[in-house]
């Protein structure tokens, strides 16, 4: 589909833009960018199931207590069939023992279906994610997540899709 190429090539030149212009006065690995695929399952029965690409730039830590971060985040889902979902909200992250965490998130934004089986009941969706990484020897990290996008039942109509992706982390 030409949508979804065009969309794919948007999300990878956000990423690299992402990147590319990380501000040298930040602190070191307070910031990070996240590029994710996996599967897509739609809960309504006709909804069409797909591969899933997702990047999510996390901000700089508002909360620090502990082993626990809180960040503002905002991400960008795309699906096989060219539907999108672009959010701002909340992620944190509980680094655990042997360079293992656990990260949670919370995203409302706005969710376009590129076709109509794939409707999840509105614009306005959230997407709640959590995931379960392993930091990696060079700073970088890979993690497992389940996300999960609905309407939180603010319409009759709320299906939902559930999305399983694997995710690498790199904080800069």
């Amino acid at each position: 589909m030409a949508l979804t190429h065009h969309m794919t090539r948007a999300a990878a030149t956000l990423a690299a833009a992402l990147i590319a212009t990380s501000a040298t006065t930040a602190q070191a690995d307070d910031r990070e960018i996240s590029i994710g695929a996996g599967y897509s399952d739609y809960s309504y029965s006709a909804g069409s199931d797909g591969a899933a690409f997702a990047v999510q730039y996390t901000f700089h830590p508002f909360y620090e207590r502990g082993n626990f971060r809180a960040r503002y985040a905002t991400g960008f889902d795309l699906h096989e069939t060219g539907d999108i979902h672009v959010g701002f909200g909340v992620a944190g992250r509980w680094d655990m023992a042997n360079d293992w965490f656990v990260d949670v998130s919370v995203m409302p934004g706005l969710y376009f279906e590129q076709v109509p089986e794939n409707d999840l009941g509105s614009t306005f969706e959230f997407r709640s994610q959590i995931g379960l990484g392993k930091y990696l020897a060079n700073g970088n990290a890979v993690s497992l997540s389940l996300a999960h996008k609905s309407n939180a039942s603010t319409t009759r109509f709320n299906p939902g899709v559930n999305s399983l992706l694997l995710r690498w982390h790199h904080a800069y």
